[in-house]
């Protein structure tokens, strides 16, 4: 049976709503301000929530941010409200909310509602981190404010950071909700059907990880895009993770290209440059994999938290999730200590060497694949999983190296839409 958590500070709705979702067959708890619905929320996860804007103790667009920031967005938020403007609506939406109704509520419109909203939470996997919960270090609150300078802009962005530091994060903090969004995992899409692609992004955003990865017929593929970009009402927003005007100089980048994309640009800063927010993105990867039910249940202690934070993460929060992911999965205790995170880092952050923890009284074979384990998993971490890069570094050849990560079982995160590889 579905839970659905109604919040709401008037009684006679909150009764109403309880009496026609249960006729439904939903199973509903009521929650009459925010402080009730955070300790509902804190006790188990619902299916969906229907939360009312106005309340007398802390407000709907409040409580939504505080979810969003820990992590606990992770079943699709309905609005509520008798006084809703266009502009509340939008700025729900941007914050993770599934949809907004106006009270008073058409049964037929609510039921609807609630069916779309529970269906899409019961496809989504587990959620993704986003900028809400990217962290409050000052570079971080700068980061969101000059994104919102350039969110209502139709011409394209450039989004620069080291691999992994969260352009994705930032890119999809600017997406329209339930506007269309293409990622294509290839880039080859653009050398042979640019049109098409702008047709699938139609009145949303068409976002290209990595521009700098672009050969010349793909960039001249993606110059004929932007060239029609007022037609299908696409948004183009690109990643770099290298200094593109340096391509531009050596002749590997279209000088057209770059103005085109760099008329606007923001950068977003690598991990390091705001380690302060690392025990909190720690603790809401740990409680993510908790509620996915991909864990047991797991506590950082203070000084395992410190010793992730004065780390310098090469491979920023691709990095950080794999090894939070790790540790995890791999303490053998419910506090992870100081000592799990120093046994877990040095294999993520260093190449193999004198003293490094590596089985030695296993036979050649096997010891080989265990030090090409850590060292595969080592570069695809600081590369932020950009395999392009990886191959380049180890010296391997792509289909080679997918082949040998197979091989290895090394598991890639899945580029789907929600984050970050």
């Amino acid at each position: 049976m579905q839970h659905i958590l109604v919040v709401d500070d008037e009684i006679g709705i909150r009764e109403l709503l309880s009496e026609i979702l249960s006729d439904e067959g939903y199973q509903v708890r009521l929650a009459q301000n925010a402080a009730d619905a955070r300790a509902l929320r804190s006790q188990a996860r619902p299916d969906l929530v229907l939360l009312d804007i106005w309340m007398p103790d802390t407000d709907g667009i409040t409580l939504l941010k505080e979810w969003a920031a820990a992590g606990l967005l992770t079943m699709p938020v309905v609005m509520m409200s008798g006084h809703g403007t266009i502009d509340t609506a939008v700025e729900a939406t941007r914050i993770g909310a599934y949809d907004f109704l106006e009270k008073p509520i058409a049964l037929q419109k609510l039921l609807a509602t609630v069916g779309r909203a529970l269906k899409q939470g019961g496809e989504r996997t587990q959620a993704a981190l986003s900028l809400a919960s990217f962290g409050r270090a000052p570079l971080v609150v700068e980061l969101k404010q000059r994104l919102e300078r350039v969110m209502n802009l139709r011409a394209p962005l450039l989004l620069t950071g080291e691999p992994g530091c969260g352009i994705e994060l930032a890119a999809r903090f600017l997406h329209p909700r339930n506007a269309p969004w293409v990622a294509p995992e290839s880039n080859s899409a653009l050398a042979e059907a640019p049109l098409e692609l702008l047709n699938q992004a139609r009145e949303g955003t068409l976002f290209l990880r990595e521009v700098t990865e672009l050969s010349r017929i793909e960039q001249k593929g993606l110059l004929l895009a932007i060239s029609k970009l007022e037609r299908y009402n696409v948004r183009v927003i690109s990643g770099a993770s290298r200094d593109v005007a340096e391509l531009v100089a050596h002749g590997a980048f279209d000088s057209r290209l770059y103005g085109l994309l760099a008329a606007a640009t923001v950068r977003v800063p690598s991990l390091r440059e705001h380690r302060e927010d690392v025990p909190d993105l720690a603790n809401l990867m740990l409680s993510r994999l908790v509620e996915a039910r991909e864990a047991p249940p797991r506590q950082f202690t203070t000084a395992a938290l410190n010793a992730l934070r004065n780390f310098d993460w090469p491979g920023n929060l691709a990095q950080l999730e794999s090894t939070v992911r790790t540790l995890v999965l791999t303490s053998p205790a419910e506090q992870i200590s100081l000592e799990d995170v120093n046994h877990c880092l040095p294999a993520r952050s260093a190449a193999a060497r004198p003293g490094h923890d590596l089985p030695l009284d296993l036979p050649l074979r096997d010891a080989r694949d265990a030090f090409e384990r850590v060292y595969f998993e080592y570069h695809i971490a600081r590369e932020g999983g950009n395999i392009s890069r990886v191959a380049d570094t180890v010296g391997l050849e792509r289909t080679h190296l997918y082949r040998k990560l197979k091989q290895l079982g090394i598991r890639l995160a899945r580029k789907n839409g929600n984050g970050e590889s």
